[in-house]
């Protein structure tokens, strides 16, 4: 199946603003994160502070959705879904 990932911010130094993934059918968040991990070098610096654990305020979004609020990283991918990647926002 693919999967549309976009990156927002700074994650776009490591990993492209547009990509489609193919992965298998049956696939979570976590199995998606570990094929964009091989394809770009420090995405998983930017995104996790240890594995599997998430930076706070990064956020990832399926369809809309924020994964906090469903399955997180063990959250079904389907077809064509839209994964969006945001890191933490600095400001003031």
């Amino acid at each position: 199946m693919q999967i549309l990932v976009k990156t927002f911010a700074s994650l776009r130094d490591v990993a492209e603003r547009e990509t489609m993934v193919c992965i298998e059918e049956g696939a979570v968040v976590g199995d998606l994160m570990e094929v964009l991990f091989r394809r770009y070098p420090g995405l998983e610096e930017a995104l996790f502070s240890s594995p599997g654990e998430l930076k706070r305020f990064v956020n990832i979004l399926v369809n809309g959705r924020n994964i906090h609020f469903m399955r997180g990283m063990d959250t079904v991918l389907h077809d064509g879904d839209r994964v969006v990647l945001f890191p933490p926002a600095g400001g003031g």
